[in-house]
């Protein structure tokens, strides 16, 4: 799936014959042989996420604490440790190109464990393959996750300790 999407961002880059990508993007499409017939521009990495909308809520009420501009990503991941009752929630156009629809940090309150909470854009029917992949690849004793489709949204909801 993410072959094809990054093939569908790519194609709309033809026009200019020219793309502009942030290097892991880069060093994908070119190991998938998806940049023949254009230049490659790798954008800074620090201006990935400078389009991105982020909030940070409180985690019992789920009321708005404030938003912040995209600078607030350079706090280190400590941040919500320290703010154990904040949330953060962060959409951004650069998810679309891997199928995520949004993204949200909290820290566990029992454990003190980093989560990572998001919508992944699969099809229900997909959910097999999904679920062997994630077996598959944190085998390793990387982290658990859950699963879970999500009727309402169309997305897969995933949460990563």
């Amino acid at each position: 799936m993410l072959k094809e999407q990054m093939e569908t961002y790519l194609s709309k880059a033809l026009s200019e014959n020219r793309a502009e990508l942030f290097k892991e993007e880069k060093e994908y499409a070119e190991r998938h042989h998806l940049t023949n017939d254009f230049t490659i521009i790798e954008k800074e990495n620090s201006t990935r996420f400078t389009d991105a909308y982020i909030e940070r809520s409180n985690k019992e009420t789920e009321e708005l604490i404030s938003e912040e501009s995209a600078t607030f990503l350079s706090q280190p991941l400590e941040y919500l440790k320290i703010n154990r009752n904040e949330f953060l929630y962060i959409e951004s156009t650069w998810f679309e190109l891997i199928g995520v629809e949004t993204l949200s940090l909290e820290v566990d309150d029992v454990f003190g464990a980093y989560n990572a909470l998001f919508g992944l854009k699969f099809q229900k029917k997909m959910g097999n393959a999904l679920k062997a992949y994630l077996n598959h690849e944190l085998q390793g004793g990387t982290g658990t996750y859950s699963l879970m489709f999500n009727q309402g949204d169309g997305v897969w909801d995933i949460n990563f300790p």
